[in-house]
């Protein structure tokens, strides 16, 4: 989907609300019922069917709102929702920071936290950890609309102070998450420790790599979904899926260009903070990106491109450090090797504590 400025905004905002299917099926059925008031014959054949549909409708809305009410009391809050603005985002804590840092975790994908409960779990064991869940994610209330990098990087510490956590923190962020936590890490150094990016997104990669029409085929599809979730469709809120399709809308080369200032951390933008960079050493898990190749030069350029992409972070900092996944592994190797993760991520949380003060 291409947002469409304010009319888009306000669209995705409405859609994002559970209760949204109910008036639009109330709409239908009306719509339907002044049809067979007052039209003709084939008017009143139409009308008895849109109020059909409206009733359809309408019993799949309150199916939507008894499993969003049903979800929400067998699954309370496991941490704090904490405003940020006029909106609140769910933190949970855990374990003890024991002198060093603490930890801050952020999926890709516009993930919730819990996306990563089991590296936290693991972690809490030996150090503080901290789940946040995006706006529109996890139990974190919708947020206003556009859903962008730069404003969550600023809702993210805000988040992390009103919860009670402490600075310094070490964020880790995967893919999409990559991106947001180096953004953090440029607007509040103050707060930032080092960071550990799991092969984070490359925004060089979305403005120049070879047309990616996947990328929009899911953020229509994340509307889709969410269209079908307000009527009956499987469980769960629709702010999640418009809230994704609403961040993703900047990773397209028309997005970027809108945003690249405020959103691409430039190499040396860092200074010298801790910055482990850990990327798989081959495309096991991205052999799509290949698929449009015309022929075998084509597809070593394109190969090389995004293997060259991935290092890019590494300018952003220079005390940066690369670490490679284990062999096998691809873009998703948090949850593939989550005690290889664990381990990095504690490497420098020990390393940091020894240079404290």
């Amino acid at each position: 989907m291409r947002r469409d400025g304010r009319a888009g905004d306000f669209l995705l905002a409405l859609l994002s609300r559970d209760w949204l299917g109910v008036p639009v099926a109330v709409l239908v059925a009306g719509v339907g019922g002044v049809l067979v008031a007052v039209g003709p014959g084939w008017a009143v054949a139409l009308g008895a069917l849109a109020m059909a549909v409206g009733v359809l409708l309408a019993a799949g809305a309150v199916r939507h709102l008894v499993l969003v009410a049903r979800e929400a009391r067998v699954n309370p809050p496991p941490g704090r929702l904490v405003d940020v603005g006029g909106h609140r985002m769910h933190v949970l804590g855990e374990g003890e920071a024991g002198g060093g840092p603490t930890v801050v975790w952020m999926p890709g994908g516009h993930a919730p936290g819990e996306d990563f409960r089991e590296l936290h779990t693991m972690l809490s064991a030996r150090a503080r950890s901290v789940l946040v869940d995006r706006p529109g994610t996890g139990w974190s209330d919708v947020g206003p609309f556009p859903r962008t990098t730069a404003a969550e990087a600023e809702e993210l510490p805000t988040a992390l102070e009103a919860a009670g956590e402490r600075a310094p923190f070490v964020f880790v962020g995967h893919s999409f998450g990559g991106l947001l936590v180096a953004n953090v890490a440029r607007r509040r150094p103050d707060l930032v420790a080092g960071l550990v990016l799991l092969d984070p997104t490359p925004l060089e990669v979305i403005a120049f790599a070879p047309p990616n029409r996947r990328l929009a085929a899911m953020r229509r599809g994340l509307l889709l979904a969410a269209t079908r979730r307000l009527f009956g469709g499987r469980g769960g809120r629709t702010a999640h899926l418009c809230s994704a399709a609403s961040a993703f809308d900047e990773l397209t080369p028309s997005g970027l260009a809108r945003v690249g200032w405020e959103t691409v951390v430039y190499d040396g933008d860092l200074g010298d903070l801790p910055l482990v960079l850990v990327i798989p050493r081959d495309l096991i898990g991205g052999e799509a990106v290949l698929a449009g190749a015309r022929d075998a030069a084509e597809a070593e350029r394109i190969s090389r491109f995004y293997l060259r992409g991935r290092v890019r972070y590494l300018a952003a900092s220079t005390a940066s450090r690369l670490v490679h996944t284990p062999e096998g592994t691809g873009h998703d190797f948090p949850h593939e090797a989550p005690e290889f993760v664990v381990g990095v991520v504690g490497d420098l949380v020990r390393e940091l504590r020894v240079v404290s003060p």
